[in-house]
């Protein structure tokens, strides 16, 4: 689950300090899904897998094909020392539809998250699922834990932007996915992660971005404390200055309007070019607004990605 997000100021006036950790081990499915396990693929060169990952197939009760399969493994990577990193892969299967030709969803979580919110805290499987049943264009959705490092290479030596594009992103292409038509979404600080890496234009084949509630801030002071390591560090990631470079891509932008970023978001968004899908809608900072706007964006990004 999301940490509760406020600024240096605000944490000074309330006498707060905010302690954000990491959440590195699976959660139980979802219950709304039903899963089946299958036979693991075996690791190798051509997967990261350090642990031999394990395949599902989710459903909704019910329904008929198209089915969704999710595939979870974890990798070891200089880009994050000392750590496991796990990865999570939800591959439509649809009749007569080649996964070659499939592209893919790209997910980056929040604070005190990991890759398995996707999927144990918002049902994925079952909001895919239901897309591809109401005749949406197939693609897969992936995500990767990123700890609590907001995306971008930091003092201590992770540099998770750096994990995604060198190894996770090839890894998805060597998994048979089309990685010309590629999308980028997260919720919170995975939000400012999303929108930050969509401004670098460090991904061939980017076709959209979307943002949940993103931890987007003008000022250094405001930011969240340990999402910068100092305001210089802030200035070479601020998403403010990066706005122009997005005028040509595809976004949305989503934020509840009970979620204390809001005035933030509201301002990012005014000061960017070009048209910008989604809104505010009631709901804060949490799972259910999360889980109510999944939907819509899950559409937006398969339009994109068509």
């Amino acid at each position: 689950m999301d940490e509760p997000l406020l600024g240096r100021r605000r944490m000074l006036e309330l006498g707060a300090g905010f302690v954000g950790a990491a959440t590195l081990a699976a959660c139980a499915p979802a219950a709304q899904n039903s899963e089946a396990s299958a036979a693991a693929p075996a690791a190798g060169p051509d997967r990261p897998g350090a642990q031999a990952p394990t395949t599902s197939t989710a459903a909704v009760p019910g329904t008929p094909a198209p089915r969704v399969e999710v595939t979870s493994g974890s990798f070891e990577t200089k880009f994050r020392p000392d750590t496991s990193t796990g990865w999570s892969l939800a591959t439509p299967v649809v009749s007569g539809y080649e996964q070659a030709t499939m592209p893919v969803a790209l997910f980056l979580h929040g604070t005190g998250s990991d890759n398995r919110f996707l999927f144990d805290g918002l049902g994925i499987q079952a909001v895919l699922q239901r897309y591809l049943v109401d005749g949406g264009t197939p693609f897969a959705v992936a995500s990767v834990d990123g700890g609590d490092s907001w995306w971008h290479p930091r003092t201590d030596g992770t540099d998770t932007e750096s994990m995604l594009l060198e190894e996770f992103i090839p890894f998805l292409a060597r998994q048979g996915l089309d990685l010309g038509r590629l999308g980028l979404f997260g919720l919170s600080m995975g939000g400012f992660g999303a929108l930050l890496l969509a401004s670098q234009g460090k991904i061939t084949g980017l076709r959209a971005v979307a943002a949940m509630s993103p931890a987007v801030w003008s000022d250094y002071d405001d930011g969240l404390e340990g999402a910068f390591d100092s305001p210089e560090d802030f200035e070479a990631n601020d998403v403010f200055a990066l706005r122009p470079r997005l005028k040509d891509l595809p976004k949305r932008i989503d934020c509840g309007t009970d979620d204390p970023l809001l005035p933030s978001v509201k301002d990012y968004v005014a000061g960017l070019p070009g048209h910008v899908e989604g809104g505010y809608q009631p709901g804060g900072h949490e799972e259910a607004y999360w889980r109510l706007i999944l939907p819509t964006l899950l559409s937006f990004l398969g339009r994109q990605l068509a």
